[in-house]
């Protein structure tokens, strides 16, 4: 398992800005060791060990990129339109017959390698065809519609970094170097609980005073998405007796215990002393919001981060607190979020020094410009808010207000749990 350091810093005062809680956790936190040979086909989402170098250039020869005719520029006049003899047809996967000659021309298909003396290919649908030769026109450049031996990988060159997470066309590129399978680190082993009296299993009675468990479920779908080992290990009472013996045994066994409610400072909140007791917290409060409460720390040498109550709270600090966690215990590079420039519809109020994000949908407006449009019910329990909207409105620490045609930074929901 990945062990966080035990030089944990401190919690309580000023509350963390976001950036400084992901510098905290990336001091602290080695990734996992293990690694492991996968197929192409099942490396979708692993990261990669090492560095992937390319064993053969890409292409690894000279080849026409359009259906029409490779010619030797050098033979084509300055104006007007030249004719030339076609002495060669060169088929994907076949070769030409012998070397361009002066005023010669091969009919060649897209893929198939350049005749040896051709170093340009004219597209068909500007040739007129003429019994045995083709007439071409003037003004194309020496070199248009070659792609050359190299020109997307040279051999010996990177293909893939180290600590890539890997997308479908990363493992295009893998097969196209003759690659069948990739060293990735295993799969990262995280344990998900819920905490709470008042939280129900969805499909058993539910109390006057109780709440079904969504939060779960978000995280787990949020986890599967990450393409980690998610381990649903169900609810736990507000307890101190229970919660502190069932994070030390979830923490024995994964990488990173998740769970969330528990971590304000209220009376029956136990999840943060339950992790004292057994270890020690890197840092309590962000300012961020919704989810200033997030607990973070070290349990047996095991990451540790207790997330707010509230859905909407649990979904933000995810993805902005636990994602990047997640990516660096799984040995991944950073994978910064960008924000869009979109233009606001709304007016909002906020306090200096701590990023806060809005629920927001997107529309065209009849100018063309992308505008945010904010959700009208703000409470981090609003689990519609998520289901109703587009994505976040990113409003930074020193921004104390929105105003209507001012431009905010828009975070797709797709972009933050790709």
């Amino acid at each position: 398992m990945a062990q966080l350091s035990d030089d944990c810093f401190a919690f309580g005062g000023a509350l963390l800005s976001v950036d400084e809680a992901a510098r905290k956790m990336a001091e602290q936190i080695p990734p996992v060791a293990e690694v492991e040979t996968v197929p192409l086909g099942e490396a979708l989402g692993r990261i990669v060990a090492a560095a992937v170098v390319a064993p053969i250039p890409l292409p690894h020869f000279d080849n026409s990129a359009v259906d029409g005719y490779a010619v030797r520029h050098a033979d084509i006049g300055p104006d007007g339109e030249t004719r030339l003899a076609v002495v060669d047809r060169v088929l994907a996967g076949g070769r030409a017959k012998r070397p361009l000659g002066a005023g010669e021309a091969a009919r060649i298909f897209t893929g198939a390698p350049m005749p040896v003396g051709a170093d340009t290919v004219y597209m068909q649908e500007d040739c007129r065809a003429e019994g045995e030769g083709v007439v071409v026109p003037a003004g194309l450049k020496p070199g248009a519609n070659r792609r050359l031996k190299g020109e997307d990988l040279a051999a010996g060159s990177v293909a893939l970094p180290a600590g890539r997470r890997l997308q479908p066309q990363d493992l295009a590129l893998a097969a196209a170097i003759g690659l069948t399978g990739l060293a990735v680190r295993r799969r990262l082993r995280v344990a998900v609980f819920s905490t709470g009296d008042e939280i129900v299993e969805p499909g058993r009675p539910l109390p006057a005073s109780g709440l079904y468990d969504a939060n779960r479920y978000l995280l787990l779908g949020l986890l599967n998405k990450l393409g980690v080992e998610a381990h649903d290990l169900g609810i736990l009472a507000d307890d101190p007796a229970t919660l502190a013996p069932a994070i030390e045994a979830a923490a024995a066994a994964h990488d990173l215990v998740l769970t969330s409610g528990g971590v304000s400072t209220g009376e029956a909140d136990h999840v943060k002393q339950a992790v004292e007791r057994n270890g020690r917290l890197v840092f309590w409060r962000l300012a961020i919001k919704p989810g200033r409460p997030v607990a973070m720390g070290v349990v047996g040498g095991t990451a540790f981060v207790g997330l707010p109550g509230n859905p909407v709270a649990v979904f933000v600090t995810f993805v902005h607190v636990v994602r990047p966690l997640i990516l660096r215990l799984a040995g991944g590079a950073p994978e910064p979020l960008r924000a869009l420039p979109v233009r606001a519809t709304f007016s909002y109020r906020k306090k200096k020094g701590r990023r806060e994000y809005v629920r927001v949908g997107i529309r065209r407006a009849v100018d063309g410009v992308m505008e945010a449009v904010k959700h009208a019910q703000e409470g981090a329990g609003v689990i519609s808010s998520l289901t109703e909207t587009d994505g976040l409105a990113e409003l930074p620490e020193d921004s104390t207000t929105v105003e209507p045609n001012s431009t905010v930074g828009f975070l797709s929901y797709r972009s933050l749990i790709a």
